[in-house]
């Protein structure tokens, strides 16, 4: 006798992967935001896997397997202040820059938008006393990311030709890198109280005059 054919039940998977993912979004920003506030209330070193757990309502393991460790918790307080709509408009406009001047224009306001937005973590982590070595390891890990970001750039100004006679792409990338470093808003900004608009209408300029023939 034939056995009936098995009825197969709609599967439940895909209207519960969007509730997942809602939740392990929210587990993630309470990790950063407890993260966050043991940093200002005892520092580095009371930022421990342990008290940012017991904050967090959440087991060390868990806060282990989003973050990794404590680096992985600093990189994420750095990262969230780069999501906000400044940041995604400015990146669209870069994106669809359609000549080179507008292009550059547009990573002279990104790099002021991440810099500005970064400005409270970064003196969040020093003032609370991330070691050194923690803190210089993170930043140059960071700038290696970000130099070879700028190769994209680089690339759509070498394809429009318009590329500075005298310079490679190597050469392109350092100049670019140079002049949106983080070195570079702190000394203008920072040090010498240049306002955000006019660091990034030079920044701007400096990257069209060096750059572009």
């Amino acid at each position: 006798m034939e056995k009936p054919p098995k009825i197969l039940e709609p599967s439940s998977r895909s209207y519960q992967s969007p509730t997942r993912q809602r939740q392990a979004d929210e587990t993630r920003r309470r990790i950063a935001a407890a993260a966050r506030e043991l940093l200002v209330e005892h520092g580095y070193n009371g930022m421990t896997i342990d008290a940012v757990a017991g904050r967090a309502e959440v087991s060390a393991q868990t806060v282990y397997a989003v973050f990794r460790s404590k680096r992985g918790i600093l990189t994420e307080l750095l990262d969230e202040a780069r999501r906000g709509p400044q940041f995604v408009a400015a990146v669209q406009q870069t994106i669809e820059a359609g000549d080179p001047e507008t292009r550059l224009k547009s990573v002279a306001r990104i790099t002021r938008t991440v810099y500005t937005s970064e400005n409270e973590v970064m003196d969040l982590l020093r003032g609370a006393g991330v070691v050194a070595p923690e803190l210089a390891a993170l930043e140059q890990e960071r700038e290696c990311m970000r130099y070879e970001g700028q190769k994209h750039n680089i690339a759509f100004i070498i394809e429009s030709g318009r590329l500075k006679a005298g310079l490679d792409e190597a050469m392109a990338r350092d100049i670019q890198w140079t002049f949106t470093s983080r070195d570079i808003y702190r000394m203008l900004v920072k040090e010498r109280g240049w306002p955000a608009d006019q660091y990034e209408a030079w920044v701007g300029e400096m990257l069209i005059a060096s750059l572009l023939s």
